[in-house]
């Protein structure tokens, strides 16, 4: 179906023409308007517009005098801090595509992205990741600068301080990099994003600066932020959904305000900025759901406070009359309850938004009950991040929204969710095979199954490579029994297995903040929580409630604890905090043989 024409760039942004000129456009439209805030010691510190864009045309200049041409790849190696929004920004002006490098990655990972992409610069953060640098440059010809953000700590040798890069480039004319980015065309890469590998070897997927400009005024057109707004934003900007997000929020000139890279610190983050937008991954919306039910009273109140909640708000979406009543009880759970949830978000959330993997419809309903839209989209990096979304005006739960302006979405006979628009990618770089098998005849193919309803939102029912066939020949989608586990407190991680096995098994893994309580309360010692009978015990229960909303076949029969939580640093986690199955599957297969061989 189509859900519009293709859109052009929005009257209330830049008015840029690529991604090129957006970040020097902005510099002047929204001067005196603060473009990041970010927390250096206990303060919030803030950049205006204007020192924005200085700082990127410095750095753009600086790029220019090292050799940086139009067509040339950069990468950024960093943790999401102002002077990678900066790097960013200067590197697109310049011509030259952005290559993004998560700060998690190894040597090894990061020496595959810098050599498969010919990146001829690499900005890095600070010491830490310059020795990765150090560690595989020398089998790096293509690789001729590393600029080190944070250059204090140590020798840095050969690279160059961006402090020192600024002030060459400060010594050239503006107008060079202002003539760079206007000859920048919407058909010139942008953005390498290498995928997450979590069925083989890294892809670079390349999206072009139509892509982004293309899918930044379809995120503009629906007032996701506005001018003046604020964005919390601890995504990695490696990642294509922060990405967007960054660029969405300078082309209308709100704030970006950035995290300090301590997940215990994400929630006082949000009470101290206060932010109107947060889009997040599933993960943390559960870890605050979790949260919020732990420390109810009265479970049963909750869930009726939960339950009036939603049939007001959506008595009020329909514009019907609410019964005076129900309005009693709702304006009591508000004040008792709703208004502490929305104060976790810093009380002025207008949309939260969530993406990358699925989520429980249970804790869309919650978030929606208490007065904060948490909006589920989709998308990935070949969509240049999104392709559907949910709305607070134009909702579905349990959906993933309708396809955005001038995106066309189909569902293919087998089930797969097909996409055609200007924001789908252009290539995997150096791989005709792998980028004829996603695109066809414009279309890309997914790799997600779904349907579509009457009105025309999607709903996304699995994905076509973690379908588990069991022995028997039932073909089951593991992702709604793994949310159900997930709603446990005590649970972190669940995935299932049971390809050509006889049922179905979960393993499980205890959420590291919240097992201490358990095991306090029990008198047991934590690092011995998985194999003790009362967590076992509490496992079966969350195990016995999710069978009970499924057919026989379906149903988890056995499941192990692991002794860890599953991460990035271990290897099973993504950057967005997906589950790399495959990993998974070969890391704990020992486990998982002995758990069916117990009969």
């Amino acid at each position: 179906m189509e859900a519009g024409t293709a859109p052009t760039a929005a009257s209330h942004g830049t008015g840029s023409k690529t991604m090129a000129d957006m970040g020097l456009l902005a510099a002047r439209k929204f001067a005196d308007s603060t473009a990041i805030t970010h927390k250096v010691g206990d303060e919030w510190v803030k950049i205006s517009y204007a020192d924005f864009g200085t700082a990127h045309s410095e750095i753009g200049r600086g790029l220019i005098g090292l050799g940086v041409g139009r067509g040339d790849k950069v990468a950024i190696l960093s943790h999401s801090r102002p002077e990678w929004v900066f790097a960013n920004h200067a590197t697109l002006a310049t011509g030259a595509a952005s290559v993004a490098i998560y700060q998690t990655n190894s040597p090894e990972e990061c020496h595959y992205v810098l050599s498969h992409s010919e990146a001829k610069v690499v900005f890095v953060e600070d010491q830490e990741q310059l020795a990765k640098i150090r560690e595989v440059e020398a089998d790096l010809p293509a690789l001729e600068h590393i600029i080190v953000f944070d250059a204090e700590g140590g020798d840095i040798g050969d690279a160059i301080a961006l402090d020192d890069l600024r002030k060459r480039g400060a010594a050239r004319e503006a107008s060079e990099l202002e003539e760079r980015a206007g000859a920048v065309g919407d058909d010139d890469p942008c953005l390498f994003i290498y995928t997450s590998g979590t069925t083989g070897p890294p892809k670079g997927c390349v999206t072009s600066h139509g892509n982004y400009r293309a899918v930044t005024t379809m995120t503009t057109q629906r007032d996701v932020v506005v001018h003046g707004e604020s964005v919390y934003l601890f995504l990695p900007l490696a990642h294509s959904f922060a990405q967007l997000v960054a660029f969405t929020a300078i082309e209308v000139g709100a704030t970006i305000a950035i995290w300090q890279k301590d997940p215990q610190k994400i929630v006082s983050d949000l009470m101290e900025v206060r932010p109107t937008y947060f889009p997040s991954v599933p993960r943390m919306f559960e870890k605050i759901y979790t949260l919020a039910n732990a420390n109810a009273e009265d479970p049963a109140a909750l869930k009726k406070a939960i339950e009036i909640g939603l049939e007001v708000r959506q008595r009020q979406e329909r514009g019907e009359p609410v019964p005076a009543d129900m309005q009693q009880a709702f304006d009591q759970a508000d004040e008792k309850l709703f208004v502490n949830v929305r104060n976790l978000f810093g009380g002025r959330i207008r949309q939260c938004v969530t993406g990358a993997a699925p989520i429980a419809r249970e804790i869309l309903e919650f978030f929606f009950a208490c007065g904060v839209p948490v909006m589920e989209g989709y998308g990935m990096t070949e969509t240049s991040t999104v392709a559907t979304v949910n709305t607070p005006e134009e909702h579905r739960f349990g959906s993933v929204g309708k396809p955005l302006p001038g995106v066309e979405v189909k569902i293919a006979d087998d089930g797969e969710v097909l996409i055609k628009g200007p924001n789908i990618f252009q290539e995997y770089f150096k791989n005709p095979e792998a980028t004829a098998e996603a695109k066809e005849s414009e279309w890309l193919h997914t790799g997600d199954l779904g349907r579509m309803d009457e009105d025309g939102y999607l709903y996304i029912t699995g994905r076509k490579k973690d379908i588990i066939i069991t022995a028997g020949g039932k073909n089951i989608t593991p992702a709604n029994l793994e949310n159900g586990l997930k709603q446990n407190r005590w649970i972190s991680q669940a995935v299932v297995v049971g390809d050509k096995r006889p049922y179905l098994i979960a393993l499980v893994t205890l959420d590291p903040e919240e097992a201490p309580a358990f095991a306090a309360e029990h008198g047991l010692d934590v690092a011995t929580l998985h194999e003790s009978a009362e967590m076992r015990a509490e496992v079966q229960k969350a195990v016995d409630d999710v069978n009970s909303h499924v057919g026989r076949v379906e149903q988890i029969k056995k499941f192990a604890i692991l002794d860890h939580d599953l991460s990035q640093e271990t290897g099973e986690l993504t950057p967005t905090l997906k589950v790399k199955r495959a990993v998974v599957n070969e890391k704990f297969a020992d486990l998982v043989d002995q758990v069916y061989a117990a009969g």
